[in-house]
């Protein structure tokens, strides 16, 4: 889990002797983590940074989770780092990894998961699931809100895990519909899972 740390500036007496300057900040690991992944540009410039401090703010440890997999090969049928994501590949292991919630499989089955809630456009939260038609048909690509109408996700074949832009023309007339996990289902899975595991000895 990555820390967000933030710099305190130090204030000496005047009469004391001076200590050795304190750095002005500590570095934004959420900046870096953006910058590694090459979403931001190096220097850091104020877009860069504001966009670093709304993910840093709102961002769950589930979206943080998430933009580790920034590069991670397109696989039809994957379902881990190791092998590749197709999209709804992409949000299981990122759901279950991150909150214990086992979603199904197939991007249209997630969109129908009754333990998820409708979310309309404008009450996105980074984290909600995102859906799509790009198939010519209803839910038929899935990613995750990360904020500033941006979402990541595993597009298609020869592509990588990524962030784009949902207010692009091509993402903006192809959305679907969003969808949240609610507390109530993370603890219901979670309950679940612990007892379908097996008993220590």
């Amino acid at each position: 889990m990555l820390l967000l740390a933030a710099a305190s500036a130090a204030w000496a007496a005047p009469d004391a002797v001076p200590a050795a300057a304190a750095p002005a900040s500590a570095p934004d690991p959420v900046l870096q983590l953006l910058q590694r992944k090459g979403l931001l540009p190096a220097d850091g410039a104020g877009d860069a940074q504001a966009f670093a401090r709304q993910v840093r703010d709102k961002a769950s440890d589930l979206v943080l989770s998430a933009m580790n997999f920034i590069g991670v090969p397109y696989r039809w049928g994957g379902e881990s780092a190791s092998e590749g994501f197709d999209c709804s590949g992409f949000t299981r292991h990122v759901f279950e990894m991150s909150l214990g919630l086992v979603l199904p499989r197939r991007a249209n089955e997630q969109a129908r998961d009754k333990e998820l809630i409708k979310v309309a456009r404008n009450e996105l939260k980074p984290g909600d699931l995102v859906f799509f038609n790009t198939m010519r048909r209803a839910f038929s690509h899935v990613g995750i809100y990360v904020g500033d109408g941006k979402f990541i996700h595993a597009p298609h074949r020869g592509s990588e895990v990524r962030v784009d832009d949902m207010d692009s023309a091509y993402w903006l007339k192809r959305f679907n519909g969003a969808r949240r996990a609610v507390q109530e289902a993370v603890g219901a899975t979670a309950t679940r899972l612990t007892e379908a595991a097996p008993a220590s000895p």
